[in-house]
């Protein structure tokens, strides 16, 4: 029998300069996921009951989080980019790009692995990011051009680094076995936006996507501002560039790091 999640969800420890739509919509996130794990069971959590913006289905528990955030988002005014719901235009030159709740598999499984990833773009930039863990309330904020108080590990070579990698897929099999066998350490934690942020704090070297193409300019918004005012490098295994662009059915296959030329290293492995 499936049952309801029964620790509770604090709300984020923000600090007091977050911009006030993103403090807003990150608050909001986790209100709604502890209200809905207050409501519903995991399975209830976990049902499919649509299909996003990027093409792949909307669990329950994204779709309670998501529209928390839109309707913060219309209350400060500004659009808002999102997994689900894809672009709300709000007539705003200010646009949150948000992964509501990265790590909803997780979430609804009662798994403490789950981040609201959020950017302020103006004008299609990334000035502004905000990372929450929901089930702690631990917050990682970066404005862009401003130093952070957490660095990356600095390591510059794969042998003896700890890498996350998303779960192996068939066509990334071969991907993913190369860099498990070249790395000291692998973990899989389900959550990029958690992952990317661990690698900015130095808790991780790195973290990719071995090639699979599953990344939405969403799950890598928040990093692409965070890793490198931690001295870090974000790309695309294959060398696209990272755009921050409405269509949520734009596939990347993220690298994140603690270095250039680590964060190379892994491409090129990736990459074969």
């Amino acid at each position: 029998m499936s049952t309801k999640i029964a620790w509770p969800v604090p709300q984020p420890e923000l600090p007091d300069d977050v911009h006030g739509a993103l403090a807003a919509a990150a608050r909001a996130a986790s209100a709604a996921y502890a209200a809905a794990r207050h409501r519903f069971t995991r399975d209830e959590l976990a049902e499919e009951i649509a299909d996003g913006a990027d093409g792949t289905p909307t669990m329950r528990v994204d779709q309670l989080v998501e529209d928390a955030i839109a309707e913060a988002a219309s209350r400060c005014g500004v659009n808002l980019l999102s997994e689900e719901a894809g672009f709300v235009d709000n007539a705003s030159a200010v646009t949150l790009v948000v992964d509501p709740m990265d790590g909803s598999a997780n979430a609804a499984a009662g798994v403490p692995l789950c981040c609201f990833g959020g950017v302020v773009a103006v004008d299609g930039r990334a000035t502004e990011a905000l990372t929450t863990w929901l089930d702690t309330g631990r917050a990682w904020h970066a404005v862009a051009g401003r130093p952070v108080p957490y660095r990356t590990s600095g390591r510059t070579k794969l042998a003896g680094a700890a890498v996350s990698m998303l779960r192996p897929k068939p066509a990334s099999a071969d991907a993913w076995w190369r860099v498990e066998q070249a790395a000291g350490r692998v973990r899989v934690l389900s959550s990029t936006v958690l992952e990317a942020v661990l690698v900015a704090e130095g808790s991780t070297d790195a973290f990719c996507d071995p090639g699979s193409d599953t990344h939405r300019i969403v799950d890598l918004a928040a990093a692409m501002v965070t890793v490198p005012a931690a001295g870090g490098v974000v790309l695309d295994a294959h060398g696209r560039p990272l755009e921050i662009d409405p269509d949520l059915t734009r596939r990347w296959s993220g690298v994140v790091a603690a270095t250039r030329p680590l964060a190379e290293e892994l491409a090129a492995l990736v990459s074969g």
